[in-house]
């Protein structure tokens, strides 16, 4: 009786080799892919810093006035009665004191109430901005890229003293974005300030922090996986 062999069939080094070159390739494909995608939200958020800033210096050259800070006579004449609104009545200290050459309120404001909720509505109907005007609109506050919430203020309190949301920040007003993670904060500092993330122009806290309570994060405290808010000041 002949006895069957058993053939033992198994991949040679050649093609075990072949196959983990092409895991190397689709594993540096992937990692570039992110890497892409993680620099294209990077440009689209600090484009998002930059344009604020330009909103505010367009208005403020066109109307001689910055979005926001004007009175509802002042609005109408601009853009025909009953179409844009004014901060609302009456002026709240610190958050809405009309054609004081400041955008009062806090940048993260959700009513009008505050010069900062209403400067969207302003710099959209002047064709600066795209966006709706309606401001029950739920797609009326700007967003990032990665969700959070984009803001202007002045920073400072009623009696007119510096009052940033970050503490010990300086400049003319400040722009904020909130629900920043902490990989895309440290490349947001590095592009446009000096990549110190508790001093200079740009500065970053932890998202949820109380407003004027707490200074800005150091750059090796930033987590990746944290969520942070983002302050660039002009």
């Amino acid at each position: 009786m002949n006895q069957m062999r058993k053939q033992q069939s198994g991949f040679t080094l050649v093609e075990i080799a072949i196959v983990l070159v092409i895991i190397g390739l689709l594993l540096g494909g992937v990692l570039k892919g992110q890497e892409l995608i993680n620099s294209a939200k990077v440009k689209n958020m600090v484009g998002d810093f930059r344009t604020v800033s330009s909103l505010a210096y367009g208005y403020q050259d066109r109307f001689k006035a910055l979005p926001g800070d004007q009175t509802q006579a002042q609005l109408d004449l601009a853009f025909g009665a009953g179409v844009a609104a004014a901060c609302a009545p009456p002026a709240a200290a610190g958050q809405c004191v009309q054609n004081n050459g400041r955008i009062d309120g806090a940048w993260n404001a959700a009513a009008v109430t505050d010069e900062t909720f209403v400067f969207w509505q302003h710099v959209r109907l002047a064709n600066l901005a795209s966006g709706p005007t309606q401001i029950a609109n739920p797609n009326y506050q700007p967003r990032n890229a990665d969700g959070g919430l984009i803001g202007i203020e002045s920073g400072l309190n009623a009696a007119g003293a510096a009052a940033p949301f970050i503490v010990g920040m300086r400049g003319t007003f400040f722009v904020c974005s909130d629900g920043i993670l902490g990989r895309y904060v440290r490349q947001i500092d590095t592009v446009m300030d000096d990549g110190d993330t508790a001093a200079g122009s740009v500065q970053a806290v932890p998202t949820g922090s109380v407003r004027g309570a707490v200074a800005a994060t150091a750059t090796a405290a930033i987590q990746d996986g944290a969520q942070y808010t983002v302050c660039a000041s002009f």
